[in-house]
């Protein structure tokens, strides 16, 4: 008889052999600009942590006292008794950091869109989403009963083609959600939102943005993609976030009206059934906050170090594809290729992971970088220096 579970073993040697699988390096110790690997003293050059918050002092402070103040842990999920004074103060300052009605915070980035996608559109709906939408929005789409359509790239032409064919449909769809990412994750690209959102606006559809790699990055300090092209709530309805990127903490929200919170938080089964966010938590993503509005120098610096790094980065002829953010993407090509780039990396003192298939195409592997505010000048020019030098070893440029 055959065993069960032997497809496990068998699908994972089958990624190793292809060289697809994952590999993981441990850090012992935050994630610093100078972090220690595996033993090893190198400068992180992957984390999503933009501004370098997830060490910065007010957040730990802050983490700290509500430890002491709260404890460590909620005891339940927020409908029944884990909804705490530091939840309701956090979602309070999140609506009014992104100027919309009001907020709701989700226990990650994924349960967000996997929890309120499924309840904005259902059957007789239909959901249309960018090509390269991020996996979370992809499985918060599968999660739906509504109708799929997906749209060229970063493309409002084809969006507004998709729109029309959707008014063709017999019977007329209820409703009409547009989703994409706002900066996309692998490439460093920016969404074109203001023509998505008038595109939404003329088809009387929902727009719904996943903001997690632009808030702290792009906008009035920070404030995200929906600053950044100066819209209103009335042409971007839902504008969903994250705390674990450049807030550098954890958790997922979403910002909007009124009526969107109170409907997310009595619909979203990932909301209403997951144990809420321990006190240290709530408390830090509040402090980080506090820094984004009073330390704006952190923003100004993460975009100054982004344009010396391309800059150096296109110069010695790597292809960085077309990034328009602190993401950048170092394209080689062949997955094996990317793996030993990393490697070459590390043992140059520079922690830059591989990015492979099924992440990205298979002959599109790469290394992504993320740049992040807490580095030196001599920090960034020691990352340049070892990239040069690997890329020559391995004929990279």
């Amino acid at each position: 008889m055959r065993d069960p579970v032997s497809f496990l073993e068998e699908e994972y040697q089958a990624l190793v052999r292809a060289d697809l699988d994952w590999k993981m390096r441990v850090l012992s110790g935050p994630s610093a600009p100078w972090c220690s690997v595996e033993g090893q003293k190198v400068l992180m050059f992957c984390s999503n942590n933009y501004l370098g918050l997830s060490n910065h002092p007010r957040l730990k402070e802050a983490a700290a006292e509500a430890a002491r103040t709260h404890g460590v842990g909620s005891g339940s999920v927020r409908p029944i008794a884990g909804t705490m004074d530091l939840h309701l103060e956090l979602e309070r300052r999140l609506a009014k950091f992104k100027h919309a009605e009001a907020s709701l915070v989700y226990q990650t980035g994924f349960a967000t869109n996997a929890g309120l996608i499924p309840q904005l559109a259902g059957e007789g709906d239909i959901i249309v989403s960018d090509e390269l939408n991020h996996g979370s929005i992809i499985d918060g789409v599968r999660l739906s009963k509504a109708d799929k359509a997906v749209y060229k790239h970063g493309d409002a032409a084809d969006l507004e083609r998709v729109l029309n064919a959707t008014e063709e449909h017999r019977p007329s769809y209820r409703r009409i959600l547009i989703i994409t990412d706002g900066v996309f994750s692998m490439d460093g690209d920016i969404a074109p939102l203001k023509q998505i959102a008038l595109a939404g606006k003329s088809h009387g559809a929902m727009v719904y943005v996943d903001d997690a790699h632009g808030e702290g990055v792009l906008g009035e300090g920070g404030r995200g993609i929906v600053s950044h092209f100066g819209l209103t709530r009335d042409l971007v309805q839902v504008e969903m976030g994250t705390f674990s990127k450049a807030f550098g903490v954890v958790g997922g929200h979403v910002s909007g009206s009124r009526a969107l919170v109170d409907f997310s938080y009595n619909k979203s089964r990932t909301w209403l059934l997951s144990g809420s966010h321990p006190p240290p938590v709530a408390a830090a993503c509040l402090a980080a906050i506090d820094v984004l509005e009073k330390e704006p120098e952190h923003v100004r610096r993460l975009w100054d170090l982004t344009k010396r790094f391309k800059k150096a980065m296109a110069d010695a002829g790597f292809d960085i594809g077309h990034s328009e953010t602190p993401i950048t993407p170092i394209i080689v090509g062949e997955s094996k290729k990317a793996k030993e780039l990393s490697q070459r990396l590390f043992e140059l003192k520079v922690f830059a992971l591989p990015i492979v298939f099924p992440m990205v195409a298979k002959d599109k592997a790469r290394i992504r970088t993320i740049m992040n505010a807490a580095l030196s000048d001599e920090d960034v020019q020691f990352a340049i220096d070892a990239f040069v030098k690997a890329g020559r070893e391995l004929k990279i440029v």
